[in-house]
């Protein structure tokens, strides 16, 4: 893992270390456990927030240097607001704000995990952990020297005081999983192209093996075999050979039908004979946000043991302006044996999913398809970077995604579908056109996508605002997100192991 910050969990009376971090609401009031640690300070902090303007809102915090009465090097006081009024999602942002007040010098930190009516349950504990963790989070392993005021990485031990560090533990050994495929996914996105391309990719994928995984690389030879040339198609103008990667959990009952989730992992993107402009293309390295959100995903789902079948699939290609690269107004023919005609080479995206989903449709038959992928800027005009898009072709699972997202706090908003977008990639050459013209871009994508899911009940999520590049939250502070990982865990969580 990129991250080197420890959490740990004690009894509410441990002594304090380093940093100590304590809450409060709307009214500055504290839990018991907190005033007996603060002693004499808790007058301290009504001077302090005073002085500061403080008034205890959710996500505000005191930061009081050196504090008198108090062995801890600094003291902060994270605002809750309203008591009554906290969601699950509070938490991880709470651990956030927490996270940012750590630093390259500060080596330990306690956080006494009480509300003003007492000890926060395990799980808002651990909401807590995993936030600090997320927010923690750094990219910079290729810097071999700091500038001046620049932080260097974390290495701070933190302690969660808590009611019951038992079960703080036992629940936190599986949500310390999930954390560690998003960060997995955000090492993914991270990565420049000349380090992570396709066969890079591929192999660490391979790397789930040792979790239980199992793992088939499909090579052009292999793909070719299949048919699949829509995928090949995007791929053969770049010298780095393309490749699927198939992932399989085997969690769940021995044959029920498995979920499965495909990514799209294009390594690079310079949009092919259709080129891109040059202005800020180096962002292209991150059009395999989808296939980093399956790969970290399906981490999460083998290291917790999810009881789940779950198929992972992503199509990994790089897509570049050879002499061999396909050209606007070529034909190609995909492994469902449809025929597309290339209108627009950097509509790249979707021929990648359009074998990868036929594949998954036909070979696993699974109970249902999740596809992710940064398909379109459309949906970034749309939808901005709050939410991805959902387009669906069935209402349960669109349901259950927009509660997970809800839950997760990885929000999805469903968009249409419909014979009358459908027919704008009807084409007069071949049985369909890779991209239906600058109106509903989005939609037009997604249509194209569905006509490849075979019947299968399939939802098609649009990342494209949200999986890089997207504005920094309390919980993450890169460029490569890692979207998408937390979502879908609670989506197998809440409806696949939780019957």
């Amino acid at each position: 893992m990129s991250d080197a910050i420890k959490v740990g969990f004690v009894p509410l009376s441990a002594a304090a270390r380093g940093i100590l971090v304590v809450f409060c609401d709307d009214t500055l009031k504290l839990g018991p456990a907190t005033a007996k640690a603060l002693g004499g300070a808790t007058e301290l902090v009504k001077r302090a927030a005073t002085a500061a303007g403080f008034k205890g809102k959710s996500g505000a915090a005191l930061d009081i240097l050196a504090p008198e009465g108090v062995k801890a090097t600094r003291l902060v006081v994270i605002g809750v607001g309203k008591a009554a009024s906290l969601k699950a999602n509070d938490f991880l942002k709470f651990g956030g704000v927490a996270a940012s007040k750590l630093s390259a010098a500060a080596t330990a930190m306690t956080i006494i995990a009480e509300l003003p009516n007492g000890a926060m349950t395990s799980e808002q504990a651990v909401a807590i952990a995993s936030g600090l963790r997320l927010r923690a989070y750094k990219f910079d392993r290729y810097k071999t020297k700091k500038k001046d005021g620049e932080e260097g990485g974390l290495r701070a031990d933190v302690s969660l005081a808590v009611g019951d560090a038992t079960a703080a533990k036992k629940a936190f050994a599986s949500a310390g999983h999930v954390v560690d495929g998003v960060i997995i996914a955000r090492d993914l996105v991270n990565e420049p192209p000349n380090v992570l391309f396709p066969e890079e990719f591929a192999r660490r994928a391979g790397l789930l093996r040792k979790l239980g995984v199992k793992v088939e690389a499909l090579d052009v030879k292999a793909m070719d075999k299949l048919g699949m040339g829509a995928l090949l198609g995007v791929g053969q103008g770049s010298t780095r050979p393309s490749r699927t990667v198939i992932m399989r959990w085997d969690g769940g009952k021995k044959g029920e039908a498995p979920v499965a989730f495909v990514g799209k992992g294009v390594c690079f993107d310079t949009g092919g004979i259709s080129i891109k402009p040059a202005g800020s293309m180096e962002d292209m390295k991150g059009d395999m946000g989808g296939a980093a959100c399956v790969v970290g995903l399906m981490h999460a789902l083998a290291a917790r043991k999810a009881k789940a079948n779950v198929v992972g699939a992503i199509g990994l290609v790089e897509n570049m302006p050879d002499g061999n690269a396909q050209r606007p107004g070529d034909i190609v023919t995909s492994m469902s044996g449809q025929t597309i005609e290339i209108i627009n080479t950097d509509a790249e995206g979707r021929l990648v999913l359009a074998d990868v989903l036929w594949y998954v449709a036909k070979k696993t038959k699974p109970k249902f398809m999740v596809d992710l992928a940064t398909l379109t800027g459309a949906i970034m005009v749309a939808l901005g970077t709050e939410h991805a898009g959902m387009f669906s072709n069935n209402d349960e699972l669109a349901d259950r995604l927009l509660a997970a997202g809800i839950e997760s706090g990885e929000k999805v908003w469903r968009m249409p579908l419909g014979p009358e977008y459908d027919k704008l990639i009807d084409s007069q050459f071949a049985d369909m056109k890779n991209t239906g013209g600058r109106h509903g871009g989005s939609i037009t994508a997604a249509q194209f996508l569905q006509r490849f899911v075979d019947g299968t009940p399939w939802a098609h999520l649009d990342i494209a605002g949200t999986a890089m590049g997207a504005p920094k939250t309390d919980i993450n502070q890169s460029w490569g997100s890692g979207y998408g990982v937390r979502l879908l865990d609670r989506l197998v969580a809440d409806h696949y192991e939780r019957k």
